[in-house]
Parts: structure tokens; sequence; C-alpha cells
């Protein structure tokens, strides 16, 4: 029997991305993302081993089902015949075909797909979702739940109840943050003042807790480095800060505020425990104050002079060749893509890799920017869809991928191969090992995450390993740069958490309606509330580039408030105070 339990613990790096490229099961790719995710969410400890997916049975081509995935996040595609994607295929006669998005919003992929009426077997639409639950083209998970036990302790009773729609029934369930027995965490994957090791070696590891240190430090280093080579002889121009714009990504401009006051992540506004009312972060003097600091720097030629139109792609491209020195993200927007290519390049070395700071506003004490505890994230997740013409063997093969032996193919690999095994138990790579798994043609041909399905964090029902490498301590450690390896040393740190220094809470206990993010990334036009939320965002995105350019800062941050407050937020943040209040007294009413 599995029991269920909060603890607190910190969310290892484990995301990755995903894209559109149509459902033909023929195709000659799938994809995958990096060991990491990854944005579901409650802890559960062992008591008895479970039995591996019917060991004695491997399905033969004839007998495997050929189904496809589409995740609304950018993804690289692996090679048809991928080593652990066929070892898994004989193992629970299932092969997936995964596609990922590629230039489209999630909203314009969904609408794609349901205009052409091919829909794929499996689905996360993230912000899409709402279009094909009201289109009915779900499938419900609420009977699977109950016959697969290892899809219903990904969560608790309260937990489930939290994804279920206005028909009552759950047709998604988040598949990251989601930790087994105890938590294992190395990583901060949320987000974070992101800053190259280089710049705190070069002045002794200093203690950075505001924005004017951070902002000092970049300055500093500018000016004695405006460029440097990197291990090919190339000189690379310096960029201390960026900053991120691209569609929904400005979260990277806008929700700084919320982190520098010391809150957490709730991502749409503030919530006051004090007072358990809602705040706009928007509007604080604090957020005022990061902008004001942002248009000190650019008028000084510190913030990237290309940020307000660079893409993503663009974005990934300078931090790619170590040119940026610092820049505000979420770890997971990053990460994957930019360590592995700092690894194979000797950027690494070269001291280009980021560690997060947790900065606070003047007067704030404690900070909040990592999340010790497992978050619910009811907005989006993993579904399958009305075009499968099994349902209950697809639901089979998300629970069978979550058996440990399969779970252990996923995200360590096959044993002698990619992975060894001490004399006590515990799992190990040599660095050969190591360096074959960063090299992009070596995961196209052989790793399979199905990193967008159901997943743990935590440790292995082995009771000894972590469930994905990045957990796994000896290899967090025998992975790191000399570099990085310094600067931990240098603080006192084991990991991330340690670097970043929030408040060790389990967000569970502390803040039972969190995140409120939950609920606005599925607002729409059918409210008020919804309109003002759309109406908000297109108003920030414009002008809050203009704000951090503009020659007279006052003088533009008045007009941004004037076309912000036309937007009434007020009757976003009604509805919102409401949600608050409902999730308040669910919670209450489930002790």
């Amino acid at each position: 029997m599995k029991m269920k339990k909060f603890i607190a613990l910190g969310m290892a790096g484990m995301l990755s991305a995903a894209t559109l490229v149509g459902c033909d099961p023929k195709t000659t790719t799938t994809t995958t993302t990096p060991d990491e995710p990854t944005p579901a969410t409650s802890t559960t400890t062992p008591d008895d081993p479970e039995p591996a997916v019917e060991e004695a049975k491997e399905y033969s081509e004839d007998e495997i089902v050929n189904w496809t995935m589409f995740a609304a996040m950018p993804g690289s595609e692996i090679n048809d015949g991928n080593d652990i994607q066929e070892i898994i295929a004989k193992k629970t006669g299932v092969r997936v075909k995964e596609t990922w998005l590629t230039g489209q919003t999630a909203a314009e992929a969904v609408g794609s797909i349901l205009a052409s009426g091919e829909l794929p077997t499996f689905i996360d639409a993230g912000e899409g979702f709402k279009e094909l639950y009201e289109a009915d083209t779900l499938v419900a998970w609420d009977p699977y739940i109950e016959k697969y036990p290892n899809l219903k302790e990904m969560y608790s009773d309260y937990e489930w109840d939290m994804f279920r729609q206005d028909d009552g029934k759950i047709y998604w369930a988040n598949v990251f943050n989601n930790t087994y027995g105890e938590s294992k965490a190395t990583g901060h994957n949320d987000e974070a003042f992101w800053i190259q090791v280089r710049v705190l070696e070069e002045y002794g590891y200093p203690e950075i807790k505001t924005m004017d240190e951070y902002f000092d430090l970049l300055e500093k280093y500018y000016a004695a480095h405006p460029s440097f080579e990197d291990a090919e002889g190339n000189t690379i121009n310096i960029i201390p800060y960026t900053i991120l714009c691209d569609d929904w990504r400005y979260f990277c401009l806008e929700n700084a505020g919320q982190f520098l006051d010391g809150y957490p992540n709730d991502g749409s506004v503030i919530v006051d425990t004090n007072t358990m009312k809602i705040v706009d972060y928007n509007t604080t003097p604090t957020t005022k104050a990061y902008f004001t600091k942002l248009n000190e720097e650019y008028k000084k030629g510190i913030v990237d002079k290309e940020f307000a139109t660079q893409t993503y792609d663009e974005y990934i491209a300078k931090l790619s060749t170590g040119a940026v020195l610092g820049m505000v993200d979420q770890n997971w927007d990053f990460n994957y893509t930019v360590t592995p290519i700092f690894a194979t390049s000797g950027l690494a070395d070269l001291g280009c890799e980021y560690v997060p700071l947790g900065l606070m506003a003047d007067g704030v004490t404690q900070q909040r920017w990592h999340t010790y505890g497992d978050t619910v994230n009811a907005s989006s997740g993993c579904a399958v869809t009305i075009s499968c013409e099994d349902p209950d063997r697809a639901f089979k093969f998300l629970s069978d991928i979550l058996e440990q032996e399969i779970h252990d193919l996923r995200y360590w690999g096959v044993e002698g191969v990619d992975y060894l095994v001490d004399e006590d138990g515990l799992y190990y790579r040599t660095q050969e090992m190591r360096d074959k798994l960063n090299d992009t043609s070596y995961k196209a041909s052989h790793v399979c995450n199905y990193s967008y399905m159901p997943q743990w964090l935590g440790t292995s029902k082995d009771g000894k390993n972590a469930m994905q490498p990045a957990e796994q301590a000896s290899e967090f450690y025998a992975g790191l740069s000399e570099p990085l390896a310094n600067c931990f040393k240098a603080y006192n740190a084991g990991g991330y958490p340690d670097m970043i220094g929030s408040i060790e809470e389990d967000v569970n206990a502390t803040h039972p309606w969190f995140p409120m993010w939950s609920w606005s990334n599925e607002l729409n036009n059918d409210t008020p509330g919804g309109v003002a939320w759309g109406k908000m965002g297109e108003t920030k995105h414009k002008w809050l580039p203009k704000v951090v350019m503009a020659a007279d800062f006052d003088s533009e941050w008045a007009n941004y408030m004037d076309a912000y407050n036309a937007c009434k937020p007020e009757d976003f943040l009604n509805e919102a105070q409401g949600v608050l209040d409902d999730r308040m007294a669910a919670y209450e009413a489930s002790k």
C-alpha cells in the first residue's frame, strides 16, 4: 500500500520542452528532452517494491501499437528506431512519436489541430486545454485512476480534485514536480536573477542580496572585460544583462517584483498572508523601483540594446556563446539547452555557467524564489484524446512507464551502457558516459525520456537511488565544472537551492492555495476578470519594454499606468480574490 505525505523539498532541474509536427506514427522521428522539467505534486513513500512490468512478456513488432503525442512546447527530435524507445516498446507494447511546438503559440497550435480534425493520441496542450475540453476531444481519467495504482499515487484525493472540470471529471494530469519518497533535489528549476560564476569569482565570491549590488558587479566586470576569447579562439563581445520579452516568455521582464518583495511564484498576483487578500504586484513600489533600475542600467549600456525585439531563439543563441553575464529567467526556460552547449564547447571551464541569486528589495529579510514542496499545476498536463481507439491500453501505458524498470530506462538509460551499479547498489556514470549523454547526436539515437508523460522525482523504489540522475548527489557533484564547483564551495552551498538561499518551508503547508497562476493560466474572455487579464497582458507586453528604454522614466511610467488602469485590473483582482477564498475553504474542508 502507498502512503502519501508532504515533505519540504526543492524542485530539481528536470524540465524540457516540446513541438508540433503532426500526428503520423509512420514518420521518421520522435522527440525527447534532456534529463530534467520539470512545471504535478505530492510526495509518495514506498512500502513494498512494485512488480516489474510483465517481465516475461516481450511484444513483437506486430503487437506494438504506434501512437502519437503533441506537447505545446519547443523540443528536440530523436531518431526513428531510438534504442531506448524500442526497448520500452517491446516491454509495454506501445511506441509513441512525440511532436512539438514550432512557429506557433500553444493556442494557435491547438486551433490548428482542432481545425484539421487530426488529433494525436496523447497531448499536453498547455494553455490550449480549455478549447480541447470544450470541443469534447478528451478522454476522462477517472476510471483509470482507480484501475491503475501507479497513476492514482501521483496525487492525493484532494489534489486530484483540483483537476476536475465543471462536469466533475478529470481530463489531464500534470506530470512534473511529483516527488516519490524522500526529496533528493539539488537543482533550482524556478526563477532567479542568474549570474555567470566567473563574475562572482572575479570579485572573491561576494554576498549579493540587492539589485544595486547585482548590477554594480555586472558593471565592474564589463568595464574590466568587454570581450573574451572562447575555447576556439573566437572573440565574444560581452552583453552584461539581457531580457527575454518574446511572446508568453515576457515573464522574464514583468514579474520580478513579487519575488523581490519576498513572495513565492503565484505568478499573476501576490497573496498577503497576513490579511489573505490579493495584491497586484504590477503596481507595488517594489515593481516600480525594479523598472526604475532597469531603465537606469539601459541608459548606462548595461542592458542589451536588442532585448525588446529579440526572439527566444536569438536569446538562447546569445546565452549559448557565453556572452551574457546575467538575466532573469526560469531555469527550465534556458538551462536544458544552454548547459550542454557549455559542457561541450569549453565555456563551462571558462566559468560561463549560471548560478541563481535570491535578490530582495530594501527592508525584505526573507525571500521565496525557490519553491520547497511539490506544486500542483492543475491547468495543464498529459491527456488522452478521443482519437485513441483503445483508451484503456493508453492509460495502462502511462501507468507502465512509471514502473521502476521503465522509469530507469527513461531517465538513467541502459545499465552497463549509460550507468553502472556499485557494490552498494548505487547508480553512477563514468565521465565517458556523461560526455556521450551531452552529445546531441547520441541522445537523438539512444535516449527516450517521454518527458511530457508521467514521471517521478525523489527516491527510487529501491530506497537508494534518485529517480532522475540530476538528483543523484554523486552525479550532481561529479558533473560540475571546476569553476562551478569552486563557486558552490566558496558559498558553502550543497546545490542550487543553497545558492539561492530561500526560506525553507513546504509551500503546501504554508501556502495551501498555491499557485494562483494555475487558475489565471486558464482564463478566457468568458468573464470580466478574464477579459481584464487578457488586456493586462497585452498592455504589459507593449509598454514595459518602452518603460525600460524611456528617456524620461517617470513620464513613461505614468503613461503605462494610465494604459494599465484602463484594462480594469480590478475585475481580474476581484475574481482572483474569489478563487483564493474558494481554495482556502476547500483546503480547510479537506483537513
